[in-house]
C-alpha cells in the first residue's frame, strides 16, 4: 500500500484530506510541523511528502530542503500542499526541491493525479 506523509499544522485540514486520501487507498500519516515532518520522513520513508508551506517553526520550504538534502529521503517526491497562490510561492516551492505544487482547498481528483504521476516516475527510476 502507498503510505503519504502529510505536513499539515491545520487540524481540519489534516483530517480532511487524510480521510479523502484514506478512501482512495492510501495509507496517511502525519505531521504538524516542520520538524515533525523532516523526522517523521526519516523514520517513516514514505512514498510521498504532501508538504504545506505555511508551517510554525521550520517551515515547508525549510523542511523539504532538509529532505531533499538527505540522501535517505532525496528521492521521496514532495508534492508543496498550500493556500499561497502567488507565483512566487510557487517558484520558491520549487526552488526548495518540491517535485510539484498544489493548492488548498485541494481538489483530490487533480492532487490524486498528481500524486499517482510522480509515484509512477519514481517507480521508473
Amino acid at each position: 500500500m502507498t503510505t503519504l506523509l502529510l505536513v499539515e499544522d491545520n487540524e481540519m485540514n489534516r483530517d480532511a484530506i487524510s480521510r479523502l486520501l484514506e478512501r482512495r487507498g492510501f495509507t496517511v500519516i502525519m505531521a504538524e510541523d516542520g520538524e515533525e515532518g523532516v523526522r517523521a520522513c526519516k523514520e517513516r520513508l514514505p512514498d510521498l511528502v504532501l508538504m504545506d508551506l505555511g508551517l510554525p517553526g521550520m517551515d515547508g520550504f525549510e523542511a523539504t530542503r532538509r529532505i531533499k538534502a538527505d540522501p535517505a529521503t532525496a528521492r521521496i517526491p514532495v508534492v508543496a500542499l498550500t493556500a499561497r497562490v502567488l507565483t512566487s510561492d510557487q517558484e520558491a516551492a520549487f526552488a526548495a526541491g518540491c517535485d510539484d505544487y498544489d493548492t488548498k482547498p485541494a481538489d483530490l481528483a487533480r492532487l490524486v493525479g498528481k500524486i499517482r504521476a510522480l509515484l509512477e516516475g519514481k517507480e521508473g527510476r
